[in-house]
């Protein structure tokens, strides 16, 4: 009697279908993984850091009116990564903020670095702009999502 033979019987699977089936949802997984790179150049995806504000009762965001900066601490025509809070606060001209969001819609990777007018992300090469956060070197698609701050004196906080 084979060992496939000695496995076969009422009730049960022989060792090869039970190693054929094993096999398949194997497979089925390793090709489930490969599934959801945006990117289109085959480079395995970026971990993550996903930044969100910890929900309390009334909602609302934990940092809000916390000061992040002073107003001297954001360089016109640059900007300053806020990543614990998730949020860039730029300077386009004197005197002007915007707030941003600090997670890239490409692949919600953090951003890296403001410089040279654009706020950068360093894991896949997208730019977006310091004054309204719009695409300014793919792969991103999406601009980056505002964030409201608030300037009380010379203090920057989150809305």
């Amino acid at each position: 009697m084979s060992d496939d033979q000695a496995l076969t019987g009422p009730g049960t699977q022989s060792r090869r279908a039970l190693l054929t089936g094993a096999g398949a949802v194997g497979a089925a997984a390793v090709l489930a993984a490969c599934g959801g790179d945006d990117s289109g150049d085959g480079a395995a995806p970026t971990p993550t850091v996903s930044v969100s504000p910890t929900a309390r009762p009334g909602g609302g965001d934990p940092a809000a009116g916390k000061p992040l900066a002073k107003t001297t601490d954001i360089p016109v025509g640059g900007g300053k990564i806020f990543g614990d809070q998730g949020v860039v606060v730029t300077q386009p001209n004197p005197g002007e903020f915007k707030g941003f969001s600090a997670i890239c819609t490409h692949q919600n990777c953090t951003v890296s670095r403001v410089e040279g007018g654009t706020i950068d992300c360093l894991c896949h090469g997208s730019k977006f702009s310091i004054v309204d956060g719009s695409v300014k070197t793919p792969p991103a698609a999406r601009p980056l999502p505002p964030r409201e701050i608030k300037l009380t004196g010379d203090q920057i906080s989150l809305a």
